[in-house]
């Protein structure tokens, strides 16, 4: 008989449909895990500009029982049976407008890495769930036998018109009878569906090893891509312990290597606990501080603090002090799943395609992402890495401990966001003890390399102040680009962030 630590059970994520699809696992008896996969599927059909089966994602599981696993389902390098030079690869730049500004990504077939959700969904499913699959499968059908487009969503698909409408299937789906989508009209994927029918039997072998994979593999040589049938059944769901870091009596659990977010996240709090504590967040002097953390992050992280290993000789080190002086002197498309039941199971699972490659693999409406394409993931240079690699990320499921309890299950989307997004929620939880719908509400900063990103809601003066020291953009209200924080505190609450749709859900015993 399950023993139950909590009276409910609470999912928090980027759509209604998604939280909807996670409520109905917890209300038949699943655990958080079949709710996290029945939500990664179903986000995959209502947030397919943020996610897709064809995309890479982490999920970071705590288990009742304090087992701890992070899944890495993120992409591989492709190529995996190609000469070098083979291919010249299909690969060219669009521009991505967030309102306030416009960022640059790479699509076509060159731009797709090896997919790795439909596989880590599967394999999370197998381990950790205890649901027949077709039933988790069932919200993600019906929804592709048609669903209503909401607002974000349509937003969304709006801002990356040229990628979903590249390909004839793409604008069969998105540009039906010569008109694009918009809010309130009604998205359907029956091939998608069809898919889906089939995997509770297959299990992902056609998609990895069989007649689609051996499509993919021949469009892709025939079209200039790189990825190839020896990838597709090459890739593995990679296992791995959390990172830990500790943070003011706190414990974080995150992503490790080669993921970059976590080890990231885990410098920033190290710098911040060294620094004095400012009295109230929001005022010019903690606004100050953020600012010279997050561009001494950046400067330690091109130094090449940015591993777990590299961390701890810093913070053990003489040149933290340096760091610490240094900040005084101065004072894609992605979506995540935070779950927690009422047995003291989480869930914290992020995903992306990207912005998505304008791509289908044959016979089963996935768009493949675009990871090859973005540049954060590849400081060294596009298509630079060898063959078989595993790609880095910023993505960073996580889930906050004190004395050995979970107190919050959070992440985010956000590409290069991510990172400061998740920091500056936890900063306001932990140091000024702000609730937090309030954290997550609360307006953001971003540091680009050369502007500072402020999202609108900060005083006059704190304004003016980073304004004195950096050239600063102020956007006219809350924005997708700043990332999209869903969270939930077991047993208690759960918060979903407006800026990408946020949805809460709570399942009562």
């Amino acid at each position: 008989m399950v023993k139950n630590k909590y009276t409910c059970s609470l999912a928090a994520t980027g759509h209604e449909a998604v939280s909807e699809a996670a409520a109905e696992m917890l209300r038949a008896g699943g655990n958080a895990f079949d709710a996290v996969v029945a939500a990664g599927f179903a986000g995959a059909i209502a947030e397919q500009t943020l996610t897709s089966l064809g995309g890479g994602g982490f999920l970071l599981a705590r288990t009742a029982d304090n087992a701890e696993v992070f899944f890495d389902f993120f992409v591989d390098t492709p190529g995996l049976g190609l000469d070098p030079g083979q291919i010249e690869p299909h690969f060219f730049p669009v521009g991505v407008n967030f309102g306030g500004s416009i960022q640059e990504f790479n699509i076509g077939l060159g731009s797709v890495a090896v997919p790795g959700t439909l596989k880590g969904l599967l394999h999370v499913h197998r381990r950790l769930g205890r649901m027949p699959l077709q039933e988790v499968l069932e919200p993600a059908i019906e929804l592709c036998m048609g669903h209503e487009l909401n607002a974000f969503q349509a937003g969304f698909i709006r801002m990356l018109y040229p990628i979903m409408t590249l390909t004839e299937k793409g604008r069969c789906l998105y540009e039906p009878a010569g008109e694009y989508l918009g809010r309130g009209d009604e998205l359907a994927i029956p091939e998608l569906a069809d898919f889906l029918r089939q995997l509770a039997e297959d299990r992902g072998k056609s998609f990895y090893e069989g007649d689609i994979a051996l499509a993919i593999d021949q469009e892709m040589r025939e079209g200039g891509g790189l990825l190839t049938l020896q990838d597709l059944q090459s890739f593995k769901v990679i296992e791995r312990k959390p990172l830990r870091a500790d943070y003011r009596g706190y414990t974080l659990l995150t992503g490790p290597p080669p993921a970059l977010g976590g080890s990231l996240i885990a410098l920033s709090l190290a710098l911040l606990e060294k620094l004095p504590q400012p009295d109230k967040w929001g005022t010019p002097e903690h606004a100050l501080q953020t600012l010279g953390m997050m561009q001494e992050v950046e400067n330690l992280r091109e130094m090449g603090v940015s591993t777990p290993e590299a961390l701890a000789k810093f913070i053990d080190g003489k040149n933290i002090g340096k760091s610490i002086e240094n900040i005084r002197q101065f004072s894609r498309g992605t979506t995540h799943v935070s779950i927690a039941d009422s047995e003291g199971n989480i869930a914290s699972m992020t995903c992306s395609n990207g912005e998505g490659s304008g791509y289908f693999a044959p016979g089963t409406g996935i768009m493949l992402n675009n990871m090859m394409g973005e540049d954060d993931l590849h400081p060294d240079g596009f298509h630079s890495a060898p063959a078989g690699q595993r790609v880095g990320s910023m993505m960073s499921p996580s889930a906050l401990l004190k004395d050995n309890e979970v107190k919050l299950v959070f992440g985010s989307g956000g590409s290069k966001r991510i990172r400061p997004a998740l920091t500056q929620v936890l900063t306001q939880l932990v140091d000024f003890k702000r609730d937090l719908q309030t954290a997550v509400d609360a307006p953001r900063l971003h540091w680009d390399g050369e502007i500072m990103q402020i999202e609108p809601g900060f005083a006059d003066e704190t304004v003016a102040a980073i304004a004195d020291r950096v050239p600063v953009n102020v956007w006219d209200d809350q924005n997708v680009y700043f990332g999209g924080v869903h969270s939930v505190i077991p047993g208690k609450k759960g918060t979903g962030d407006p800026r990408r749709g946020g949805s809460t859900v709570m399942v009562e015993l």
